[in-house]
């Protein structure tokens, strides 16, 4: 199956109230482990890719190639969007050349008359070529591969001048945050979310900073109109512990075998437990 727009599959989870997940992929066993629960799961799935990432695997067209081989070889019927997340003006038409199915421009920097005018401009282009494109208004907190936000709720009266122009999905700023969120952390912004929820209608609302909120929050951010939520910091900490133990645990180290393909199972295994943690939250399973 070749790769997809995001826009029906998100379409169909705000009308069902489920999320999709977008997992983040750093190499290839990262998106083997994810595709392969994807698949077992029948869940659909978007695979997002930062920028630091993509450089880190030589670039958005190695990506491309890479998700589009892996897909035909494993045999993957599920729907899967290949997804630039936070992108740069200048990042998007990398993307939009090496063959992704889904673009986030990231305008929530720029003053909003500057992020309508470069969204507006995306729009038209990825209509053309039939690609999803996800907005942002009020920044996410935190840092995430280079990217920083200060956290600012967004304003709903924005939200929808930016939805207005024909955007796939849009992501707005609610109080959540990238990385861990500290103790002190003061919960999801609902009161901002219901506002701009009933100011765009029936667009897909997406939720970044997926690891560690709470459930309750979670689901009633669905409620919401969130259909897409973001999960990166989780699934590296989860590969993370799974090598450390297996490492400290004395296996498989130099002088006594060592084999690289054994090494990163554990923490392969350990991505497959917590995407199928999330999509059994989100209630995408059996979806696709």
């Amino acid at each position: 199956m070749a790769l997809v727009s995001a826009k029906d599959m998100l379409e169909k989870a705000r009308a069902g109230k489920y999320a999709v997940g977008q997992f983040n992929i750093n190499n290839l066993e990262w998106t083997k482990s994810i595709l392969l629960t994807a698949q077992e799961l029948n869940s659909p799935v978007i695979l997002g890719v930062s920028e630091g990432a993509g450089k880190y695997m030589t670039g958005f067209k190695t990506v491309a190639a890479m998700v589009s081989a892996m897909i035909d070889e494993l045999k993957i019927t599920v729907p899967v969007a290949l997804h630039l997340d936070h992108g740069t003006y200048e990042g998007c038409y990398k993307c939009i050349e090496a063959g992704f199915s889904s673009i986030m421009f990231d305008g929530s920097h720029f003053p909003i008359e500057e992020n309508i005018a470069k969204t507006k401009e995306l729009v038209e282009v990825c209509n053309k070529k039939g690609l999803s494109l996800e907005a942002e208004v009020g920044a996410i907190g935190g840092e995430e591969d280079g990217v920083v936000g200060k956290g600012e709720c967004a304003d709903p009266e924005e939200c929808k001048k930016i939805a207005d122009l024909g955007v796939t999905m849009l992501a707005a700023g609610i109080g959540n945050i990238h990385g861990k969120y500290p103790a002190d952390w003061a919960g999801l912004s609902f009161e901002t979310l219901a506002a701009v929820n009933e100011k765009v209608g029936e667009m897909p609302l997406v939720l970044h900073g997926g690891t560690g909120i709470p459930t309750d929050m979670i689901k009633k951010a669905i409620s919401l109109g969130v259909a897409k939520i973001n999960v990166n910091t989780e699934c590296q900490l989860s590969f993370q512990e799974a090598t450390r133990k297996y490492i400290e645990e004395g296996k498989d180290l130099v002088g006594k075998g060592f084999d690289p393909r054994k090494l990163l199972a554990p923490g392969c295994q350990a991505i497959r437990d917590t995407v199928k943690e999330k999509m059994e939250i989100f209630g995408s399973i059996g979806k696709a």
